[in-house]
């Protein structure tokens, strides 16, 4: 037993995730009973990363801000266009591929579940609905998760205090930043017995029957993440950097996506994402703006999403997709994607948005999403593991000193 907890205590993360996957799968296989009842612990999990990520982040950016020293650069401008011109690439690829491997849903299969009122239908709505989260009451804020306005009040408080607060405050605001980050950490070891959990429910529950009618699309989604993890972005990096783009890569994968995979939340693997950037040794007056923002508009995944979806109903529907209305998409999926939530399956709200590029009624819409829902065990997982993951590759990238990053001091 003192083995086991020194094993749990001192042991490399990723082993112990593997092995909590290992064993979750093969408890599903041995009884699914108690695979579905151990579910909870992937459940107590994901909801502690939950909580804590929002009252983190508003600490996070108030500290930042308020004991931030004068003239000092922190690259946040240069990773915001990373993060817009990842998303368009990304949109871009998923129409190539579209083009290349046209997908057709059986749609008269699937009945819609959801109402189309849920989702937003034009561009404009997505600009409402945030420009609305940021005025949002700030208590109603942290309770509900509402990054932007988290956010946004963050920023505003810690410009108060940045001109306004004392030494002896600027003080006290660290010692509250250290000891959240403490807890932090205590979230994160509990990562192999939440996956656990996750793997052990959501095997038992679903298996491969859903996915293997849907491999096809499958296939195209998850190829085109591939496709941008591994060439779009590395070559974002690298104009920005002038470095080799995957050492960085390779640690952010390991590090960052396979926790987001597994818990299928940006918002949740926000604070790993922090605990990464602090072990490469970034700028925290960076990382702790860039980080939060990017788990709410850097959302390359989800415009892989939208894309592919809103093309695949196209040409079930036998509609003509021209290439200027392929680029339109896009556009606007690109800028769909900054309003997806970081939660499971929030990408797949914004598929009637650009199906409305197409003329495609609401309701058949929401049988995509309802497709999507289906395949979502293994899409919205890859989704936001490039999600998540491509915020610490972007703002590692942007730093003020790539020779100085620690990859090899992570293990």
């Amino acid at each position: 037993m003192k083995k086991v907890v020194n094993f749990f205590k001192n042991g490399n993360l990723i082993v112990q995730i593997v092995i909590g996957m290992v064993l979750g799968i093969l408890l599903a296989l041995i009884s699914k009973e108690a695979a579905v009842s151990v579910g909870i612990l992937g459940s107590i999990f994901v909801g502690a990363l939950k909580a804590i990520a929002p009252i983190l982040i508003f600490i996070l950016v108030i500290v930042a801000i308020a004991t931030k020293p004068v003239n000092v650069k922190t690259d946040i401008k240069p990773i915001l266009v990373m993060y817009f011109a990842g998303m368009f690439l990304a949109a871009f690829a998923s129409v190539a591929a579209s083009f290349m491997f046209p997908t057709h849903l059986a749609l008269v299969d699937i009945d819609p579940y959801m109402s189309a009122a849920a989702a937003p239908v034009k561009v404009q709505d997505v600009i409402k609905n945030v420009i609305l989260n940021m005025i949002d009451n700030p208590v109603h804020a942290l309770s509900s998760a509402n990054f932007i306005g988290v956010l946004t009040w963050g920023v505003g408080i810690g410009i108060a205090l940045h001109h306004g607060s004392t030494k002896a405050t600027k003080e006290i605001l660290k010692d509250v930043n250290h000891s959240a980050l403490k807890l932090v950490r205590f979230v994160i070891s509990l990562a192999p017995f939440g996956i656990f959990g996750i793997m052990a429910e959501t095997f038992a529950a679903t298996g491969f029957s859903s996915l293997l009618s849907y491999g096809r699309l499958l296939l195209v989604l998850v190829g085109t993440m591939l496709f941008v993890a591994f060439i779009i972005n590395p070559l974002i990096m690298y104009i920005k950097s002038r470095r080799n783009p995957y050492p960085l890569l390779f640690v952010c994968l390991k590090e960052s996506a396979i926790t987001a995979f597994f818990t299928r939340s940006s918002a949740a693997n926000t604070p790993i994402n922090l605990e990464l950037c602090k072990k490469m040794g970034l700028n925290q007056d960076t990382y702790s703006v860039s980080i939060p923002l990017g788990s709410v508009i850097n959302m390359s995944g989800a415009a892989v999403t939208v894309t592919v979806f809103a093309l695949s109903t196209a040409y079930t529907l036998n509609i003509e997709v021209s290439i200027a209305s392929a680029l339109v998409l896009c556009i606007i999926s690109a800028l769909a994607a900054c309003g997806t939530s970081g939660v499971a399956g929030g990408s797949l709200l914004l598929i009637p948005l650009a199906c409305s590029l197409f003329d495609i009624s609401g309701d058949v819409a929401m049988q995509v999403v309802a497709i999507g829902f289906l395949i979502g065990v293994v899409q919205d997982s890859v989704e936001t593991a490039l999600n998540s993951s491509t915020d610490v590759m972007f703002t590692a990238a942007a730093s003020q000193n790539p020779p100085n990053l620690k990859l090899e001091e992570i293990d």
